[in-house]
């Protein structure tokens, strides 16, 4: 809790810096707007939650950065609180738990989208809070129900804040079909024993995990009926909510024109590509956002994947394997993925496993006694989040030219 409260307090400075919007805030903005006072039904390619929530920030603090901002920092830090909670029930320890906030603290990642109101941070946190639901009801199983019952409210909130989410979506049904089949139950689909999570048979988790997801997702798009103009089923909008995703995925797939920050995510691996979020003068001095991964955590993570694939395999170590299924499966997601131009705030999904992977493997070292090996990586973590900070925050910057002092590699100008 203390290092949740301490990453949202450091979220908070210069939030209301640049006071005037920035990147994608220029979208999500005006559509939150109209959102509010149901005039024209506007960014069509998204789902309707995160900017409900850019919404609700704006009524509650006003047209005005803090407005803007102040609720994706919320989300950020629940984001961080719950992959830890997540974590610490698929271990029980705490050196994994407080090692792997640590690493997403500092990560970069994570700390850029809390303090701009995208989408992504909203699907980033609701996700967090279905596994750390998901690992609880495994953990607990005297809680399950209503654990998965709020595993599955989480899930349609996710998918409903960005469609990222999608890809995950299937995965708590899945792993608890696969589990509860390995159990060998003759009554597969009433039998209230065995793995994942005894007393809840297949069919009441297909309503948890499968039902509920979709009724919330649905429940969503209510105010899509309402707008003045453009509604669903208005004679100036999509005749019902199919058309309307039918519509949805063509604008997803039909942005075609190459962007100058478009990147693949073979460069989202090797941390190749960042993208500038903000640099010009902007309240008085010059300032800038790179949105770029943890130069060491990033690379680290990479053969601490390796290694937990390894001896996950060696073992049967489900809690090993499983960052590393969810890193492939989200990062190869966007290697076939239907979407010509990619950015590389996509990799923030997968980051979240790789920097889990990492924690894990710090946590081997440190249960077998190896202290210091340990422990640098996680001060090296922090030493580059504050190097790099006045980049990361909107700092004051020394001229026009000042972004060459971070900018160590050509895909980082």
């Amino acid at each position: 809790m203390a290092l949740t409260l301490g990453f949202w307090l450091v979220c908070l400075i210069r939030l209301g810096i640049p006071t005037a919007p920035y990147f994608d805030e220029v979208h999500y903005l005006p559509a939150a707007r109209e959102l509010l006072a149901l005039g024209e039904f506007t960014n069509r390619e998204h789902p309707l939650l995160g900017k409900q929530l850019l919404a609700l920030g704006i009524a509650l603090l006003g047209d005005n950065p803090w407005g803007w901002r102040l609720v994706p920092t919320l989300f950020g830090a629940l984001a961080l609180y719950a992959a830890m909670r997540a974590l610490w029930h698929a271990t029980l320890s705490r050196f994994a738990t407080l090692a792997y906030g640590a690493l997403l603290a500092t990560g970069f990642l994570l700390y850029v989208h809390a303090r701009i109101p995208m989408l992504d941070v909203f699907h980033i946190a609701f996700l967090a809070l279905t596994f750390w639901q998901c690992a609880g009801a495994m953990r607990e199983p005297e809680t399950g129900r209503l654990r998965l019952a709020l595993a599955g409210v989480a899930l349609g909130l996710a998918m409903a804040a960005k469609w990222n989410a999608l890809v995950l979506a299937p995965v708590p049904g899945l792993v608890f079909l696969v589990m509860r089949a390995r159990a060998g139950r003759r009554r597969l689909l009433l039998s209230r024993r065995g793995a994942p999570v005894p007393g809840i048979t297949l069919l009441e988790a297909a309503l948890w995990l499968g039902l509920v997801p979709l009724l919330v997702y649905a429940a969503t798009y209510l105010p899509a009926f309402w707008f003045e103009r453009g509604a669903i089923g208005s004679p100036d909008g999509p005749a019902d909510l199919i058309a309307h995703h039918i519509a949805m995925l063509g604008m997803q797939s039909g942005v075609t024109q190459p962007h100058p920050y478009s990147s693949q995510w073979l460069q989202w691996l090797l941390n190749a590509r960042g993208i500038w979020f903000l640099y010009e003068v902007a309240d008085g001095a010059q300032r800038g956002i790179l949105l770029i991964g943890n130069p060491q955590t990033m690379l680290l993570g990479l053969p601490a994947l390796v290694w937990a694939a390894w001896r996950g395999i060696a073992r049967r170590d489900g809690v090993l394997l499983a960052p590393v299924w969810l890193y492939a499966l989200t990062l190869g997601f966007w290697a076939v993925a239907d979407k010509p131009v990619q950015f590389y705030y996509h990799y923030l999904l997968p980051s979240m496993f790789l920097l889990a992977a990492l924690a894990l493997a710090l946590d081997a070292l440190w249960q077998a006694g190896r202290r210091w090996p340990a422990l640098l990586p996680l001060a090296g973590s922090l030493a580059f989040f504050i190097y790099f900070f006045p980049i990361l925050s909107a700092a004051p910057l020394d001229g026009e030219m000042a972004f060459l002092q971070w900018a160590w590699l050509p895909g980082w100008r």
